[in-house]
């Protein structure tokens, strides 16, 4: 069972997905400023770097945006040339172009751009430039598979690409010409504007944080979606109005007195979430320990003593681990590059195993992951894309004191 729950404060809004009663994702986003990650803007080239292979663009934030060469290539790998150019050859200091915000201004960072554009809606994925049909992973059978490319080489423009969601899956014709015509009057708004606008200009802002969600993550397997603020019901029950119909008797206002994150114990398992240590139902325990670039997981068997002998001991605490850290990697949205040291496994079999549960596990998730593999060190290697600020930095502030080391000094 699936279920969405948002909260809708005064200066900011949250999400919280259950799946069969566990959290699974929660997502933040301050009233005073949306996320950027979509957003399309007219910006202009403040700098050429041939030895990043990357330029400086001013899009009106306070930092200049990176634009790395592959990012300026055509989003069609068969039309790039063989030999990657320099930088300096695609563009100079002075030059207007339309960009796409893909990442956020991370720490000391400016946001990342690129102009392979894409443009998300309920069933599709629409790139007016990529020239090129995809279809997700996630739909598997051949037939479907087929049907659906048939249709997006059909309604699609020469030039313009198209990916498949996977929600895309069994629907109609209309409804995928529907979302596609959609996205295109978008995209030529936003051309337009560009044509006429002086840089740095924004064309285009991506949906808010509850239309995204109710997009992305509104199937018709989400039981319910309970919202606390009338006007937020409003707007998520008009937008599936328009695109899944059927799924807009599911929308329900919560007026109880009980804050809603109490009331369904939300609040209760974020906060077990983002601890430093996390117990599993076993009586082992995962010890986390996150930095800009980098996280570790340390899988530990702790209480849990097993029944038959060590080694079955251990595997079943790294099952265990391997799917609870899939969930939290989900929930916290912890990007980059990501460490695991599960308890050492004598069997190879052992390993495949809990390596195969890590990535049928992580399939869930919506950001692109991957499990990398084993290191000569036993240690198991994870990569997640990073788009976002993780949500743990809504709620926490590295200590000045022992800028997130957690010692005291003691002088």
């Amino acid at each position: 069972m699936k279920q969405l729950f948002v909260h809708c404060a005064r200066n900011m809004t949250q999400s919280a997905l259950l799946e069969d009663g566990r959290l699974t994702e929660f997502s933040v986003e301050k009233s005073e400023g949306n996320s950027l990650v979509g957003n399309l803007y007219k910006g202009r080239v403040v700098n050429v770097l041939p030895g990043m292979q990357a330029a400086f663009v001013d899009i009106g934030l306070p930092k200049n945006a990176f634009l790395y060469v592959d990012d300026a290539l055509h989003p069609h790998l068969d039309k790039q040339p063989k030999d990657k150019p320099s930088i300096a050859d695609l563009l100079s200091t002075g030059d207007e172009l339309i960009v796409q915000v893909m990442k956020e201004p991370l720490g000391g960072k400016g946001a990342r751009i690129t102009t392979h554009f894409s443009l998300p809606g309920r069933w599709l994925v629409y790139m007016p430039q990529a020239d090129y049909v995809g279809i997700s992973k996630k739909i598997e059978q051949e037939e479907e598979r087929s049907r659906l490319r048939s249709l997006a080489e059909e309604l699609r423009h020469a030039g313009e690409g198209i990916i498949l969601r996977t929600n895309a899956e069994g629907e109609s014709r209309e409804a995928l010409a529907e979302d596609l015509d959609a996205l295109r009057r978008i995209w030529n708004g936003a051309a337009r504007l560009g044509q006429q606008a002086k840089s740095p200009a924004e064309l285009h802002r991506d949906s808010g944080l509850v239309q995204r969600m109710v997009r992305d993550v509104v199937t018709p397997d989400t039981e319910e979606l309970i919202v606390d603020d009338e006007t937020c019901m409003e707007e998520t029950k008009a937008y599936l109005r328009k695109t899944a119909p059927l799924l807009e008797e599911r929308v329900h206002l919560y007026r109880e007195p009980t804050p809603l994150f109490d009331k369904f114990g939300i609040k209760e398992q974020v906060d077990r979430a983002f601890q430093s240590q996390i117990r599993l139902f076993s009586g082992g325990y995962l010890v986390w320990d996150q930095t800009e670039a980098l996280s570790v997981i340390d899988v530990n068997t702790g209480k849990y003593t097993g029944s038959v002998d060590l080694e079955e001991t251990v595997f079943q605490t790294n099952l265990e681990a391997a799917e609870e850290i899939a969930r939290l990697l989900r929930l916290r949205d912890v990007g980059g590059i990501i460490i695991v040291d599960f308890i050492d496994m004598e069997k190879d079999e052992h390993r495949e195993k809990v390596e195969q549960l890590l990535e049928t596990t992580m399939r869930r998730d919506r950001t692109k992951c991957q499990v990398v593999g084993w290191t000569r060190l036993g240690l198991l290697e994870i990569t997640r894309k990073k788009a976002r600020e993780s949500v743990s930095s809504f709620f926490f502030e590295t200590c000045p004191t022992c800028m997130g080391r957690g010692k005291i000094s003691s002088r």
